[in-house]
């Protein structure tokens, strides 16, 4: 496994194209976010999120997934909201929430069939700077850790991983508390699970 320390969440570029080239070649890797370190790929590429998949345990067939964007515009062209979804967006992102949009018919190949899609746009200028360089979301979902230490620690989590992803971006301590889940396919968002922070809503 390749790692790359970044201070204060702050990338370089020659490290950002690093990251992409990695993620275009169909590799994995581990991320800082605003909340949990997570284990992220090219949403764009199905074998890749079949990879995330496996290590993670989980059934794409059953889970939802999530995908990291950079920006409004980039969710705008993934997931279907009205004007009111569309202020949320803007007055909560970014930050540590998930929101659960109907999926547009432009998701990619390994979304086909699902009618909702989770959206985030991190607080985290590593994800941001990412996004950005790829041109496209990163599938993501948050890594598996045994007790708390293992869920902060960079060290302990490059430890964890070292023989299962291709690169690491070993940034600040992680942090436990998931972001929260909003589902927005309705009349009016139900809070699925309550996050770091409070929503705001107008």
């Amino acid at each position: 496994m390749e790692t790359l320390k970044v201070y204060n969440d702050k990338i370089a570029d020659n490290q950002v194209e690093r990251i992409v080239e990695i993620l275009k070649e169909g590799g994995i890797i581990v991320i800082p976010t605003d909340t949990l370190y997570g284990i992220a790929c090219d949403a764009l590429n199905p074998k890749a999120i079949e990879k995330v998949c496996r290590l993670k345990g989980i059934n794409p067939e059953k889970t939802n997934l999530s995908i990291l964007c950079n920006d409004i515009s980039m969710v705008s062209d993934y997931a279907k909201f009205d004007n009111y979804a569309f202020r949320l967006l803007k007055d909560n992102t970014p930050g540590p929430f998930t929101f659960l949009f109907r999926a547009a018919s432009s998701l990619p190949r390994a979304f086909k069939g699902r009618k909702i899609v989770g959206i985030r746009i991190p607080d985290n200028e590593v994800v941001s700077a990412i996004v950005e360089k790829l041109g496209n979301p990163l599938l993501s979902t948050s890594i598996t850790y045994r007790d708390e230490d293992y869920g902060m620690n960079p060290d302990l989590i490059e430890e964890e991983y070292e023989n299962t992803v291709d690169l690491m971006v070993k940034g600040e301590e992680g942090k436990l508390i998931p972001s929260a889940i909003l589902d927005c396919t309705g009349s009016e968002p139900v809070i699925v699970r309550e996050g770091p922070e409070e929503l705001v809503s107008r």
